[in-house]
């Protein structure tokens, strides 16, 4: 357990929970926090989903400048690649991740929802990439993470100008996926990931994988990549109670074991 990030576990969800108060400012410690939680999310085995929240206030608006600031270029060129795979161990994680969003998701913070599948925010969030302000640019996947999910002008615009988009105008352009009240929005977090603590753990992230890794790569590649978890899915316990369960009493009844 970090000082400031805390993994944790309740009925199969794990909550990675950033505690720096008043605005879970990104700065290094955070960061390697962030990424030793989602090391030991991925690897329990107790441990069906995520969600990451930074509480009911505000998610995480940014980088930590006054950090930053006194950084030259060659400690950027040493720093650079661990911000960016402190975050990106977030999108790694092999189990359903949901980002709960509050207040502000800027910069960094932005960033950290954009590793999650899918982000619910509470209807006065607001998020965006406003490095250009700083006459810099995102670090941390915002330039290769955003035009994924919203396209490349929506993206272009958003980094280019650095403005807050509100929450109603990210669930239009899809950079959010529902927007609820605040004071919901960790309930609804939890209501996602509780879908998936009984579901069958290595075709969800077989899954996982198959979009993910396909969308880097031309279809043809992408389609062998699904085939490939296709395949492997037959050596599983739950493939074979699946199709039982279907046989035998239809859709939608097989308990699955995650083995």
């Amino acid at each position: 357990m970090g000082e400031f990030v805390r993994l944790e576990v309740a009925d199969a969800i794990a909550t990675i929970r950033l505690d720096r108060p008043p605005m879970n400012a990104l700065n290094v410690q955070v960061q390697e926090e962030i990424r030793a939680a989602a090391a030991e999310a991925t690897q329990r085995r107790d441990v069906r989903a995520v969600v990451v929240f930074g509480g009911e206030k505000v998610f995480a608006a940014g980088a930590d400048i006054l950090e930053m600031a006194d950084m030259s270029y060659t400690d950027m060129v040493d720093r650079s690649g661990a911000l960016q795979s402190s975050l990106t161990a977030v999108a790694h994680i092999p189990k359903p991740v949901v980002a709960a969003v509050t207040g502000y998701a800027l910069g960094g913070g932005c960033e950290l929802a954009l590793c999650a599948d899918i982000r619910i925010a509470a209807d006065n969030a607001k998020l965006g990439q406003p490095e250009i302000l700083l006459g810099i640019i995102p670090g941390a996947g915002g330039t290769q993470r955003l035009p994924r999910l919203v396209g490349p002008s929506k993206a272009k615009d958003l980094i280019f100008t650095g403005r807050f988009v509100a929450a109603p105008e990210a669930l239009e352009i899809g950079l959010v996926d529902k927007v609820v009240p605040a004071s919901d929005v960790y309930t609804e977090a939890l209501a996602w990931a509780a879908a998936f603590t009984q579901g069958p753990s290595y075709a969800l992230r077989a899954a996982k994988e198959a979009i993910d890794r396909g969308l880097e790569v031309d279809l043809e590649t992408g389609l062998a990549l699904e085939r490939q978890q296709f395949t492997g899915l037959f050596a599983t316990d739950d493939r074979s109670v699946g199709m039982s369960s279907f046989v035998e009493h239809g859709p939608g009844k097989a308990t699955f074991e995650g083995r």
